[in-house]
């Protein structure tokens, strides 16, 4: 039997059918069947493009990456101060991260890809997190980061606040993911306690 074609932008219709049944059900508990129902396709049509669950995890994975740090390129082309090119950069993240069911599927279920995918995973994960040493490092070059700074902690703690967004933030909340971005960095940037009481 000959390989079916996807009809243009078939893909990201499936993609976006499965990032919803995943954030509401699990990865685990949502099935090809599930998937295949709610894109309007029989589950042997979807099987021939993504041939298991882990393979739609993927390509949601390198989707949302591509996309995440095409908004950040895109936020931060125009500015040339280091600083503020990693104060935009977090609020193009942050925007991002809110927009989409499949960031947070990419965010807390990549652990549920296959071992044979996982070098793949690992190598996207290294590229974006490349991505975001270069702008602090940048910033570090400057000498805009105070020299005792260690820069792999300030990214990791940066992601480890940032990403968790997308689980708490209602677009009917007190404040927009631009209010958040940039509350979070007056807190990193110029810390929460007094000068008394640092």
């Amino acid at each position: 039997m000959a390989k079916q074609r996807f009809a243009p932008g078939a893909d990201e219709h499936v993609l976006d059918c499965a990032a919803r049944l995943f954030r509401e059900r699990g990865f685990e508990a949502t099935t090809v069947r599930d998937i295949a129902r709610t894109v309007g396709m029989l589950p042997g049509s979807l099987h021939y493009r993504y041939p298991t669950k882990g393979a739609l995890l993927l390509a949601l994975m390198r989707r949302g990456l591509a996309l995440d740090l095409a908004a950040v390129d895109a936020a931060i082309a125009g500015a040339v101060d280091p600083v503020e090119r990693l104060r935009l950069a977090l609020r193009a993240h942050l925007r991002f991260l809110v927009s989409r069911d499949s960031t947070s599927v990419v965010l807390f279920e990549w652990r549920s890809i296959e071992p044979e995918a996982h070098a793949e995973m690992v190598r996207l994960r290294d590229e974006y997190d490349a991505h975001w040493a270069r702008l602090i490092a940048d910033a570090h070059a400057a000498g805009r980061l105070g020299a005792h700074v260690d820069l792999k902690m300030l990214r990791l703690m940066i992601f480890g606040a940032a990403n968790w967004v997308s689980m708490w933030y209602s677009p009917g909340g007190p404040r927009t993911s631009d209010e958040i971005a940039d509350a979070f960095w007056e807190y990193l940037s110029a810390g929460v306690l007094t000068s008394a009481a640092r």
